[in-house]
C-alpha cells in the first residue's frame, strides 16, 4: 500500500513549473498540514511519496532569473542548460527552464531537497522527467541520498529504451512501465494478443532486474475507460494491473469509473486531472468500483505475484493464457478471451472457461 501524490509544492499553476521546493503549495496546505497528513498515512500503514519535479523549474524561479541574468558561462548561468544563448526549456514549453544537473551544485541542490522531506517523514520520490538528464545524472545525486535514506523508495519516469538498465545506472529502484501500459490498452483495442505476448517477455526479463511500475493510468495519459473501444475489456485490464508482476498503481477515479482525454495542447491536461468528488467512492460507477476490489482482493491473496515469472501458452489474436510462478512454487493463469464464444483453456487447477470478453484466474 502506498499514497504516491502529486506536486504538492510552490508553483507558478500546475504543480510541475516549480517556485520554492520547501514551501507547501498554499493551495493546498502548510508545513503543518503535511505534517499531519504523514502522521494520519503512516498511522494506516501508508508510506508517502512525493512527485519530485527537479528536472526544470518555473522561469519565475530565481535561480532561472539569477542565471538568465548572469547568461552561459557563468557561475550562476552554469545552473541551468542553454542552447544557442538561451535558456533551454522542457519539451518546448517555453516557461519550464532545465536545470543542468550535471553541474554538481545543483546536484547538490537536488540532493539536499529529497533528503530534507525524507528526514520529515516522507518515504519515497517520483522523479518527473528523469529520462531528460539520463541515469548518470542521477547516479551521484541518488547515491547521496541512499547515504542518508537507504531504504526510501526512488521510482523514475522513463518512456522508453532499456528500462533495466536506466535502473542499475542510475541507481533508482524502479521506473515507469510504459510500454507494458501501451501494449495493454492497444492489445485489447486491436484484437492482437500477439503484442501483449511480445511485451510480456520483455516485462519478464526486466523484472529479473528489477520490480517495474505498473499502471494502466496515470496524470499524462487518456483515462484507461477512454483509451478502451469496449468497455468490456476494462475488466482484462484491470487483471492484468493487479495480478502481471511489479508495483502497480491506480490513478485516482480510474476506480470510479472517470473518463477523459489528454490532449496535446494547452490546457490539454485538464480532463485527465479533474478535482475529486467529495461524496468519493458514492461518486463513481459501482459496478468499475467492484471490479477494482475484486482484482485488488485477488493481488492480496497472491503477494507472491509482485516478483513472480511470466510466461505464455494459448495465444491468439483473441485469446490467451498468461501463467505466473512464484519463487516458493505458487502458480496462477490468467485466461484473456476477446472474442464473443467461450474459451476453453487449462489453468493451474484445472479447466478454465472463459466467457466472451472476459478474464479468468485459476
Amino acid at each position: 500500500d502506498g499514497l504516491l501524490l502529486g506536486p504538492v509544492f510552490a508553483s507558478a499553476s500546475h504543480g510541475y513549473d516549480t517556485l520554492d521546493h520547501y514551501r507547501i503549495d498554499p493551495r493546498l496546505g502548510d508545513r503543518h498540514d503535511f505534517a499531519q497528513l504523514i502522521g494520519r498515512a503512516h498511522g494506516q500503514g501508508f508510506p508517502v511519496v512525493l512527485d519530485g519535479v527537479f528536472n526544470h523549474l518555473a522561469r519565475e524561479h530565481e535561480i532561472v532569473a539569477r542565471a538568465i541574468a548572469s547568461g552561459p558561462g557563468t557561475a550562476d548561468g552554469d545552473w541551468i542548460r542553454w542552447s544557442d544563448g538561451y535558456p533551454f526549456c522542457f519539451e518546448g514549453n517555453e516557461p519550464l527552464v532545465e536545470l543542468n544537473l550535471d553541474n554538481p551544485a545543483v546536484a547538490d541542490y537536488i540532493a539536499e531537497i529529497m533528503i530534507f522531506w525524507l528526514d520529515n517523514g516522507l518515504d519515497g520520490w517520483r522523479l518527473d522527467a528523469a529520462y531528460a538528464a539520463g541515469p548518470k545524472a542521477w547516479a551521484p545525486i541518488l547515491a547521496a541520498v541512499r547515504a542518508r535514506h537507504p531504504d526510501s523508495w526512488l521510482l523514475g519516469e522513463v518512456l522508453h529504451g532499456d528500462y533495466a538498465e536506466f535502473v542499475t545506472a542510475s541507481g533508482l529502484d524502479t521506473v515507469t512501465q510504459y510500454e507494458l501500459w501501451k501494449a495493454i490498452w492497444s492489445a485489447l483495442n486491436d484484437a492482437n494478443l500477439f503484442e501483449l505476448e511480445w511485451t510480456l517477455r520483455r516485462h519478464d526479463e526486466m523484472c529479473r532486474v528489477f520490480r517495474p511500475q505498473t499502471f494502466i493510468g496515470n496524470h499524462d495519459v487518456t483515462r484507461i475507460l477512454t483509451r478502451l473501444e469496449d468497455p468490456r475489456h476494462l475488466e482484462i485490464a484491470v487483471a492484468l494491473l493487479m495480478l502481471l508482476p511489479g508495483t502497480p498503481s491506480i490513478y485516482y477515479g480510474d476506480e470510479l469509473g472517470f473518463v477523459g482525454e489528454k490532449l496535446d495542447a494547452p490546457g490539454g491536461d485538464d480532463a485527465v486531472r479533474p478535482a475529486f468528488p467529495a461524496e468519493g467512492a458514492a461518486g463513481g460507477d459501482p459496478a468499475v468500483f467492484e471490479t477494482y476490489r475484486r482484482f485488488i482482493a485477488l493481488r492480496r491473496e497472491h503477494p507472491w505475484v509482485a516478483d513472480a515469472r511470466v510466461y505464455t501458452g494459448h495465444v491468439t489474436n483473441t485469446g490467451m493464457t498468461i501463467g505466473l510462478a512464484g519463487a516458493g512454487g505458487e502458480h496462477l493463469t490468467l485466461a484473456v478471451n476477446l472474442a464473443d464464444e467461450e474459451l476453453v483453456v487449462p489453468g493451474s487447477r484445472g479447466e478454465l472457461r472463459v466467457a466472451g470478453h472476459s478474464v479468468a484466474v485459476g
